[in-house]
């Protein structure tokens, strides 16, 4: 019996020591910082330099300028992508090509036009992971993408007044990242 027990109790050891350090969940603290977007990325790692993760960002906020202003930047995004790590995954530099959709209404922040509606499109990212202890880390990145969009461009936040609508092209910073992330 006892033998059996120390089996199971290796065997759960040996299983924990060959799952770990596979996965990562990590948050972009510029993001919460950008009003308030709320965002999370999961990864995953396939090998020694590669892993494949999704992203997600959420914004519902609006913030009151006065009693006829207010600036904005919803946006619920999600993204899916993959990081080459010439080094080690989790650790070093990396180079992130990804695919992103996004619903967005953003204005009031440098003039009373707000646009609407939705992104579609892809972009590349770089950056680097700096390991603080075993199983947390603190990124670094830059990212842009770029793609099509179905907008409608209103005159204010809150009038309701359009001024185009259609289809278009654009190219946007994707991320400025200073995060952390988890490991395990």
């Amino acid at each position: 019996m006892n033998k059996r027990l120390v089996i199971v109790i290796m065997g759960l050891a040996l299983g924990q020591a060959l799952w770990g350090q596979k996965w990562q969940l990590g948050t972009n603290a510029v993001g919460w910082a950008a009003f308030g977007t709320m965002n999370i990325q999961m990864e995953y790692a396939l090998g020694k330099s590669w892993t494949l993760g999704l992203q997600g960002k959420y914004n519902p906020f609006e913030f009151k300028k006065s009693d006829e202003s207010q600036m904005q930047f919803k946006q619920r995004s999600a993204a899916a992508y993959a990081r080459w790590w010439p080094w080690h995954v989790y650790s070093g530099w990396w180079l992130c090509p990804r695919i992103m959709w996004q619903e967005y209404n953003t204005g009031g922040i440098l003039d009373q036009k707000t646009e609407q509606g939705q992104r579609v499109g892809a972009g590349i990212s770089a950056g680097y992971t700096y390991m603080l202890a075993k199983h947390w880390n603190i990124e670094f990145g830059l990212g842009l993408w770029g793609g099509a969009k179905f907008y409608t461009l209103y005159s204010c936040p809150r009038c309701g007044d359009i001024l185009s609508s259609g289809v278009g092209s654009f190219i946007l910073p994707n991320d400025f990242v200073v995060g952390v992330s988890y490991v395990f």
